[in-house]
């Protein structure tokens, strides 16, 4: 079991210092067990503030196709979620401090046991578990088990949570919030100004909700988006489809480029009062 709150004291050290935090994400065994490693060594390295990991699923619905052909990648070569928490506990111990968290799926969950894939997540060392395709109003059994194993369960809001649903998140969750940057629907016109002042609204009321950090995630890929979430009064940011895209399209020079670009967006993170 984790024996302390490493978002709280990440995240309570980057407010006193006046920055935003950087979350790169990847899928755990892609696009092979020790590049994997060497990628989430790379992000540690660059000066990520926390990690968010995925565990490959057949029907990843919450991402994109890039993180989807990753995760189909994955689970055709047959690693398995086990391998994956084995993987989660190297990066522990070449990390001890740095928050970590899983992004999954109930079945993921489910196919192990509520109980033991918390209890197995805790003593792999994962800080928060965030369960793409559960609802808070179904998460009491998850709630209790993450509560019992020391591990925070994570929610998304969106533009579309409603006032009492997002009472009903901020009263269970820990670690952070993740908050859906992407407005509007498909077809929708919408003119930047007036999706920034929906956004700047929406992370105000969870604010106003909770003392949890918010962290944007969904489409956010470059500095300048990194200090737009910022600028509308996000702690920080989640990135993902990137990451992969960029390790996909560099061959093998990928440390090189991936080093570069998780550095830009620390500098941009780190420039950003808040």
């Amino acid at each position: 079991m984790p024996s302390k709150n490493r978002y709280e004291e990440r995240f309570t050290s980057l407010k006193k210092s006046n920055k935003g935090a950087f979350m790169p994400f990847t899928v755990l065994g892609w696009p092979d067990e020790e590049t994997s490693f060497s990628i989430i060594k790379t992000m540690i390295d660059s000066g990520a503030s926390a990690l968010e990991l995925g565990i490959a699923f057949s029907d990843p619905v919450a991402d994109g196709p890039i993180i989807q052909a990753a995760a189909h990648k994955v689970i055709e070569d047959g690693f398995t979620v086990s391998q994956a928490l084995d993987l989660v506990a190297r990066v522990r111990k070449y990390d001890e401090s740095i928050p970590v968290g899983l992004l999954v799926y109930y079945n993921h969950v489910m196919a192990k046991g509520i109980d033991q894939f918390f209890a197995r997540a805790a003593e792999c060392g994962v800080d928060g578990v965030l369960i793409a395709d559960l609802p808070a109003e179904s998460a009491d059994e998850i709630l209790q088990a993450g509560s019992a194993n020391g591990v925070n369960v994570i929610f998304i809001v969106s533009p579309l949570t409603r006032e009492a649903r997002l009472s009903k998140i901020v009263t269970h969750a820990g670690g952070f919030i993740y908050l859906v940057s992407r407005l509007g629907v498909t077809g929708t016109d919408e003119r930047d100004s007036d999706r920034d002042n929906r956004l700047a609204a929406l992370i105000a009321s969870v604010k106003k909700a909770t003392t949890l950090p918010v962290l944007a995630g969904f489409g956010i890929s470059t500095p300048i988006h990194a200090e737009k979430m910022m600028s509308l009064g996000a702690d920080g940011v989640i990135t993902g489809s990137k990451i992969v895209d960029l390790v996909t399209k560099a061959g093998s020079n990928w440390q090189k480029e991936l080093e570069t670009y998780l550095k830009q967006m620390v500098d941009a993170l780190n420039s950003v009062k808040v």
